[in-house]
């Protein structure tokens, strides 16, 4: 239990810095990039599948999965934020 939720911090935290890298200003700093990770993975595990896309499993699918959905947060908390 303890190991899944450190795992599930760390693929967190790193989803979050690469979308916060790859969304110019999309950062949050190391605990709300975690959150946006996390969430991102939550995102990217609704949406991925209904659209048709299959990542690998372990943990490099993972983080590539998180990644994508914390892509999208970002871009929609920036276009909110620009209404």
């Amino acid at each position: 239990m303890l190991m899944a939720i450190l795992i599930m911090v760390i693929v967190g935290g790193i989803a979050g810095w690469l979308a916060g890298l790859i969304v110019r200003g999309g950062g949050f700093g190391l605990g709300g990039n975690i959150v946006v990770g996390i969430l991102g993975a939550v995102i990217a595990g609704f949406l991925l599948p209904r659209a048709g896309f299959m990542i690998g499993g372990g943990l490099i699918g993972s983080i590539v999965s998180a990644t994508i959905g914390a892509v999208i947060l970002l871009v929609i908390v920036k276009v909110l934020k620009r209404a």
